[in-house]
């Protein structure tokens, strides 16, 4: 198990950078150097911690009770699978989704067009085919958290396509599509840590709703907020063309 144990440990140490870098683009003005820069270093550290987790999700599915020694006695098997395999492996697509899309959405902001390159639009059939799934192994295994977890890759799925296609974009949706795919990715990162990190110490905790509804409770009121400064942004520019006209 020593590749599993690599894993890991590449998994933690890009999620924990991931996860300090997430803090700087959300302070710093927007646009500016450290926005910039620091944005960067969490996307590449959000895409390199989803990969991880698909590995560790990958191993898991296939040796559930060798790749988790430590739970043997406490869950069964299909529980192991269940919460390390195929729910990890929807976080690990979730995660790589949103950071590559959210990055694109700003990278594309003068040419929508790239925005539908074959790498975004197979993410978009990714996520709900891992959100699918992972439904009907919550189903299998009657875990309701795994059945609910799937509404967030098909929601992350079905809003990103609606951009990704609209007929006519509003001048800053790119703006919160941006906010949105890497807040987005930020919530995942900090759910992983609390629920999955949980269970080394306190099993019971993993899939306790609290774990699952901080992370998801700051991330949308920093969306939320972020898309009003964005709505204030661009109505203030309408005003000013406007009135020069």
């Amino acid at each position: 198990m020593l590749l599993f144990r690599v894993l890991v440990a590449a998994h933690i140490i890009t999620g924990a950078s991931g996860a300090a870098a997430f803090w700087v683009p959300i302070v710093a003005r927007k646009g500016g150097i450290d926005h910039v820069r620091w944005g960067r270093i969490f996307t590449y550290a959000m895409i390199a911690t989803g990969f991880w987790a698909i590995c560790m999700s990958t191993m898991t599915i296939a040796m559930p009770l060798r790749t988790h020694p430590q739970l043997v006695g406490r869950f069964d098997a299909a529980w192991i699978r269940g919460i390390f395999g195929w729910l990890m492996l929807h976080m690990g697509v979730l995660t790589i989704n949103l950071a590559w899309y959210g990055w694109l959405c700003i990278l594309n902001k003068r040419d929508h067009r790239k925005n539908l390159e074959w790498r975004n639009l197979a993410l978009q059939a990714a996520i709900f085919i891992a959100a699918v799934n992972l439904a009907i192994q919550g189903w299998l295994i009657h875990q309701p958290l795994m059945i609910g977890a799937c509404t967030i890759g098909l929601a992350t799925g079905a809003t990103n396509l609606y951009f990704l296609y609209k007929p006519r974009r509003a001048p800053g949706d790119y703006l919160k599509e941006h906010i949105k795919g890497l807040v987005g990715c930020g919530i995942s990162v900090y759910t992983a840590f609390l629920a999955f990190g949980a269970v080394r110490v306190f099993p019971q905790l993993a899939l306790h709703p609290g774990m699952w509804a901080v992370p998801l409770t700051v991330g949308l009121a920093l969306i939320l907020y972020h898309w009003h400064r964005v709505n204030q942004q661009f109505r203030a520019r309408s005003g000013a063309t406007g009135l020069a006209v």
